[in-house]
């Protein structure tokens, strides 16, 4: 399915019912007096973060949802039936603003999250809440509120634990392919991707981390050029990046080191907490260079960069290095997580 990370939809709760005016006639009862009852409530619209979910898509279709209204009240004092609620099923790591106001509302980032975004209206009163010592038989009743709506934005954050980021054909689908059952396409033009793929990488019996695959970024991303700014905003969520650098480039003139340089650079431009996030670089294609010359590349490169992180040295296309970086990435995430717990206590 093709992956929709936007959407605008519509959401409408229900309108309370009215209240009933009614009055009390049997057969030898003197002066029944009012007996009208109140109008049922009107449903709310409810958000739910569901994990069967992972595309925005469904919304391009049904834009509009709107809740069940509250009946009105009868006699004998019967209160009207509520309306029920509706849940509107979206996936784990949708962003939610209004788009009148620009209101943050919520941020559903985990599974079973509800949030309600339309409060259903209330129900009328029936002509029995007014009755009183001075007034026996009171003709006045009051209607059902209408329910509340809203327009609302939906914008889905994809929810991994390590990006890939790099240049176009840089080789991300390849190594998320190779190390995950994940089945991006894969060509020997760039941009290909067009979407974010996720896959699982399994690194252990009990040990697995999820990997995303982001669309290749150009310069200028951060201002929207090519596919960037749609997609830089998945990386908000993941707890580290790899950032893939083709070590042996088709074109002679495409110097490694800028294109890192021009990626963090993008990064930086589009958020500082996304450019401070521990990022790792990732040789690639190392099979594409005897052992002496992918040397000889490697050291320039670190010496132009001035790097003084991590590093990695895989072939996407046969396999190699990846399980030692995959143990590395698992190893990583768990301190980093172990981090945030001791924080949070």
């Amino acid at each position: 399915m093709k992956f929709v990370d936007e959407a605008t939809i519509r959401v409408l709760a229900g309108n309370g019912g009215h209240g009933a005016l009614s009055f009390r006639r049997e057969k030898y009862v003197e002066r029944g007096g009012p007996d009208g009852g109140d109008g049922g409530h009107g449903g709310s619209v409810y958000l739910v973060a569901d994990k069967s979910l992972n595309t925005l898509a469904d919304f391009r279709v049904a834009r509009r949802f709107k809740a069940e209204g509250g009946e009105g009240g009868s006699g004998r004092n019967k209160t009207g039936r509520s309306g029920d609620d509706l849940e509107v099923m979206i996936p784990a790591g949708t962003v939610v603003h209004d788009v009148d106001t620009g209101e943050l509302i919520c941020d559903l980032a985990e599974v079973g999250q509800r949030q309600k975004v339309a409060e259903g209206g209330r129900g009328g009163l029936g002509n029995t809440r007014f009755k009183s010592s001075v007034n026996r038989a009171p003709r006045k009743i009051t209607k059902g509120s209408q329910g509340e709506g809203r327009h609302l934005q939906l914008e889905l954050k994809v929810l991994a634990d390590v990006g890939l980021l790099g240049m176009p054909n840089a080789g991300k689908s390849t190594l998320i392919s190779s190390m995950s059952h994940a089945k991006p396409r894969i060509a020997d033009y760039p941009f290909t991707t067009l979407h974010p793929n996720l896959g699982v990488v399994r690194v252990g019996r009990l040990q697995s981390f999820v990997m995303a695959d982001i669309p290749g970024l150009i310069e200028g991303a951060a201002e929207g050029a090519g596919l960037g700014i749609q997609f830089l905003k998945h990386l908000q969520r993941t707890g580290l990046l790899l950032h893939l650098v083709d070590i042996a480039p088709i074109d002679p003139n495409i110097e490694p080191a800028n294109e890192v340089r021009a990626i963090a650079a993008e990064l930086a431009k589009f958020s500082q907490e996304l450019a401070e996030k521990p990022r790792w670089l990732v040789i690639n294609k190392t099979d594409l260079l005897s052992s002496e010359d992918q040397a000889v590349a490697k050291e320039m490169l670190l010496e132009q960069l001035e790097w003084d992180g991590p590093v990695f040295e895989v072939s996407a296309a046969t396999g190699t290095g990846t399980d030692e970086l995959g143990h590395a990435v698992m190893q990583e995430l768990e301190r980093i997580a172990e981090l945030k717990a001791e924080a949070e206590a």
